[in-house]
């Protein structure tokens, strides 16, 4: 399976139309009217550290293709959103998954969830480990957007995978590899995985997924970076689109904000 269709699910006038395909499968192909449909959108995206990583990575987007002229801005004050934006800003805090979901709400509640057309949030890697309850904070996640949903039925919500890590490095991976012992951020993912499986199966096909995990594990050449653990193979962080082995260097930024891009024109264009 390709990246883009991995990473992208269409939607039409606020429901999920599952029988079109991607209007725009690359950036190249998103003609100048599809662009200033997606920058008459009021768009809101909720994140932490790799959010900021990929809103840079917007902005590295709109210096190569300047056709984009979407309005971003950092903020989540319903009153901005009388204008067109793409409106982002930090949203609960990490290690706290509640506190995500539960911050998501109160802002669409405080006015922007009556206001914006497409909204979504991003778990962090931080928040998922080898010893998160991932059915437990999935049903959470299910519910939580089910009400968000029923409440602001013309909001287009979009669900994102948890994004990945590398595998420690130096000594202390090395070692571990030589006793058998799991290597740090590979039994995290494991979890991540799972909760991304949870995403894909629940939502792709019928709500837009941004399969973000999916674009951080797959190589340029579109093979996947894997790992094995007890027999199953897992994704992992491509190394090269990192430089501490969780957030995103400016090669890996471009990626998922070109991708991210795309999905959104796609949802403005139908």
């Amino acid at each position: 399976m390709s990246l883009i269709a991995l990473a992208i699910t269409n939607c039409s006038g606020g429901k999920m139309d599952t029988t079109n395909k991607v209007t725009f499968p690359t950036i190249k192909e998103v003609p100048a009217e599809a662009w200033q449909k997606l920058a008459q959108k009021k768009i809101y995206f909720g994140h932490q550290s790799v959010g900021y990583n990929i809103m840079d990575g917007v902005r590295d987007i709109m210096n190569k293709y300047p056709q984009t002229k979407l309005n971003v801005v950092e903020t989540l004050k319903p009153e901005d959103f009388k204008n067109p934006l793409f409106a982002h800003s930090p949203i609960g805090q990490n290690f706290d998954l509640n506190a995500k979901s539960s911050d998501f709400m109160a802002l669409m509640d405080k006015g922007v969830g009556n206001a914006v057309d497409v909204s979504f949030f991003k778990y962090c890697f931080v928040d998922i480990t080898n010893e998160t309850n991932v059915e437990k904070l999935f049903d959470e996640y299910k519910t939580r957007m089910s009400m968000v949903k029923d409440k602001y039925p013309k909001v287009i919500f979009v669900h994102i995978t948890v994004p990945l890590t590398t595998k420690q490095h130096g000594l202390k991976g090395f070692i571990k590899k030589i006793v058998g012992r799991p290597i740090g951020g590979y039994e995290d993912n494991i979890n991540r995985h799972l909760f991304n499986e949870r995403i894909r199966k629940e939502y792709a096909g019928k709500e837009p997924v941004f399969d973000l995990a999916a674009i951080e594990a797959t190589y340029p050449d579109g093979s996947a970076a894997i790992f094995e653990s007890n027999g199953k193979t897992y994704p992992r962080f491509v190394s090269e689109y990192t430089d501490d082995g969780g957030h995103l260097n400016e090669h890996g930024r471009k990626k998922d904000a070109e991708q991210l891009l795309i999905l959104l024109a796609n949802l403005a264009n139908k």
